[in-house]
């Protein structure tokens, strides 16, 4: 009799051990690579900010599994191969993690269809191979003497209906936000998520004058044809589905750290990032309480300066 009872007890464990491990392989693995450190406190935090978004994944949805990789490229080679979505928040061009790494990523893409993500400086490659694949994986990139990248607010008054915009309000705020960026041919797969048009002074000043000189990063003749002309809206949010379904999205925004305390600007790259691992995103968006700001202050590159004015941010959390 005791023996029956032992032998049932060890079939109800098994069992209980096979529901546990079948439960932790259905969930969804994102995994951010942060690049180095940058720009000094409080600007392309990149571990800071990847560690605060995993954070906020993962208290909110119990079927998400994060990881995060510091200071750019993982030692493991593998790190990448069982994620449903990479996040890519990092300098970018010449310096890119990614430019070594083209083929190891495009094997996933091609036959994992693992999601894409870049914020911020990751969404500019160099032109030639690195460019195509990023117009393949996530249909658009920061090109050099075409794209820029002033500083300015930019005011978001409509969104359109999208899993991405479940749940987020209409925002505007002070960021880097590229502008004028590169898509594949007749934006095909590619839907505009955020999308405004640029005040004329990130271009020009009151007398006509460049505000920024023409060059690779800051200005260009073909800009200020589409802005200061042709009056065309600027898309700098935006996601992509691949011909064969996989998922990428690019996200111009994300220089200043503490933006990530907005809870639309959050908002809107949590479901992005829920939605590229071809996940459901909730009916009313990635729930995220509140940010402090010691959560923002926490596990940046660089110390705080002295100087600091905390008071200021603690009241834009309000």
């Amino acid at each position: 009799m005791l023996r029956t009872i032992l032998l049932l007890a060890l079939v109800f464990l098994m069992v209980g051990m096979q529901d546990t491990r079948v439960h932790a392989a259905g969930k969804k693995k994102i995994a951010f690579m942060a690049g180095t450190r940058s720009h000094g406190y409080g600007a392309h935090e990149h571990y800071a900010g990847c560690l605060l978004l995993a954070k906020c994944l993962q208290r909110a949805l119990p079927n998400i599994e994060t990881v995060v990789y510091r200071n750019g490229w993982p030692e493991d080679p593998n790190a990448f191969a069982d994620a449903d979505a990479i996040v890519m928040y990092c300098d970018g061009g010449e310096g890119h993690p990614v430019n070594q790494h083209l083929a190891q990523i495009d094997q996933l893409v091609k036959n994992k269809q693992i999601g894409v993500v870049c914020l911020h400086y990751a969404v500019e490659v160099p032109k030639g191979p690195a460019a195509e694949k990023f117009l393949q994986w996530i249909g658009g990139y920061f090109e050099t003497d075409w794209s820029v990248n002033p500083t300015w607010t930019a005011s978001f008054t409509k969104l359109p209906k999208h899993p991405i915009t479940r749940g987020v309000q209409p925002f505007k705020i002070y960021d880097e936000w590229y502008y004028h960026m590169r898509f594949v041919k007749s934006m095909q797969g590619v839907t505009p998520i955020l999308t405004t048009l640029p005040p004329a002074s990130t271009l020009v000043k009151p007398d006509g004058s460049l505000a920024r000189p023409d060059n690779a990063h800051n200005n260009n003749p073909a800009v200020r044809e589409a802005v200061l002309q042709r009056k065309e809206p600027q898309h700098v949010a935006w996601a992509y589905v691949r011909p064969d379904g996989g998922r990428g999205f690019g996200f111009t925004g994300g220089h200043f750290h503490w933006n990530w305390g907005d809870p639309d600007f959050r908002k809107i790259v949590l479901n992005a990032i829920v939605w590229s691992a071809r996940e459901e995103v909730p009916p009313a968006g990635v729930a995220s309480p509140p940010v402090t700001f010691e959560e923002l202050e926490a596990n940046q590159d660089y110390p705080q300066p002295k100087n600091f004015d905390s008071q200021a941010i603690r009241q834009r959390l309000h």
